[in-house]
């Protein structure tokens, strides 16, 4: 199902997205009163069939992501309006059978920008079904191969990667001085791909894995089949006997085991990763830097709290959006050019602003590390300094990357 979302720009003056005076409406800009100029975009999510998550609470909106989209037009439309620019953004559902002929039907339409809700190898199916017909904006993918060996000049990457986020982490429990960490990983290959993150974050930062375990995937539907009775005699067993540890660090990016460990350990220790204190792009608890206004805009658009998938959709189209307001243009091809070069910057409510590195078209930006109820820390953390930009102390830099555009 297609829903075509279009905001007029004229009538309002403002000087951000987050704070908006009225201007005389007997007054328009000189530049909204003459032909608005067209900036289109899409938003493609493949839902992806598979068991419920863990948790009821952790079940996705129908509107995952297209609310962050929503919201991102309507900013848009504030920065947007001295140029009479007006901007669209189609939302398509798809399913993985489903996703390549909607993007074929996207790019038909001559859409210049595609958001992408998808996996690693979804995304990077339909990044090379685009290929120089549209720049694809990622939106969901962490994997860092997207970032590395399968990288693709034509797409963006909004969502932070694998590397960013066990980095974020990594900072802060060395900070702490919790530098033994015990790795519990799942078996999915997913699983496989952030616990890697892990272990390079250790080595990077100086902890020490003390032991891997992998907790395999029975199958089963979790929480009918795996109650609470059962996951408290379960989850001790397979954890103990494990060397001293500091932190358990759980790779589960499939969902399957993490949200069980915390308080379930055989030994009184911390949870993070996955669980516990977890790395995330947002989080709805976070005030900071105008995030107080910026989420309740989105509370009052979408009657829910806003999800990662939801920021990092917003971000995508703010990044068209702000290329369109400084390179005062609405032509994709200078759009694109404008967005990959580093005269490029967008504001995400994250204290600073967010630009692009050259080397493997991800987005810099503060991680923030969370629990269910609050944010109790954002990297990077203040000791941790480099030579261009404390942001690249987080993930693959320049001299580490594998990308080959």
């Amino acid at each position: 199902m297609i829903n075509r979302i279009i905001i007029l720009l004229a009538g309002l003056a403002v000087a951000t997205p987050v704070f908006a005076q009225t201007a005389d409406p007997a007054s328009p800009p000189a530049a909204a009163q003459k032909q608005a100029q067209m900036i289109r975009a899409a938003v493609l999510r493949v839902d992806r069939p598979g068991l419920l998550p863990i948790s009821r609470l952790d079940l996705p909106p129908q509107d995952l992501g297209f609310a962050g989209a929503r919201l991102a037009i309507d900013d848009n439309a504030t920065t947007g309006r001295f140029m009479g620019q007006e901007f669209e953004a189609l939302e398509v559902a798809a399913t993985p059978e489903t996703a390549e002929g909607e993007m074929e039907k996207l790019l038909a339409q001559g859409i210049p920008f595609v958001v992408v809700l998808a996996d690693d190898a979804m995304t990077l199916r339909l990044t090379d079904l685009a290929k120089d017909r549209a720049i694809v904006l990622n939106a969901g993918a962490r994997g860092d191969d997207l970032r590395g060996k399968d990288c693709r000049f034509n797409v963006l990457h909004a969502a932070p990667s694998h590397a960013m986020l066990a980095d974020g982490l990594a900072q802060f429990l060395m900070w702490k001085k919790w530098p033994r960490w015990f790795l519990v990983k799942g078996s999915h290959p997913e699983d496989e791909n952030l616990a890697e993150a892990y272990r390079r974050a250790a080595r990077k930062f100086g902890a020490e894995i003390v032991e891997e375990r992998t907790f395999e995937d029975t199958g089963g539907a979790r929480r009918t089949d795996s109650g609470h009775v059962q996951v408290q005699q379960q989850m001790p067993v397979f954890t103990q006997r494990a060397p001293d540890y500091d932190v358990m660090i759980t790779a589960d990016e499939a969902g399957i085991f993490a949200a069980y460990m915390p308080y379930q350990t055989w030994d009184a220790r911390l949870v993070a990763g996955s669980a516990g204190l977890v790395p995330r792009s947002w989080h709805p608890a976070f005030e900071a830097w105008g995030g107080v206004q910026f989420q309740n805009r989105f509370e009052k658009l979408a009657n829910r709290s806003m999800r990662d998938e939801d920021y990092q959709t917003w971000l995508a189209l703010r990044m068209i959006g702000e290329a369109a307001t400084r390179a005062q243009t609405a032509d994709p091809d200078k759009l694109k050019e404008f967005m990959l070069s580093d005269r490029f910057e967008v504001a995400g409510f994250k204290g600073q602003k967010l630009t692009m590195r050259d080397w493997d078209h991800q987005l810099r930006q503060p991680i923030l590390l969370a629990t269910g109820a609050l944010v109790a820390s954002v990297s990077p953390q203040d000791q941790y300094l480099h030579q261009s930009s404390a942001l690249d102390t987080l993930g693959i830099d320049r001299p580490e990357t594998e990308c080959k555009f």
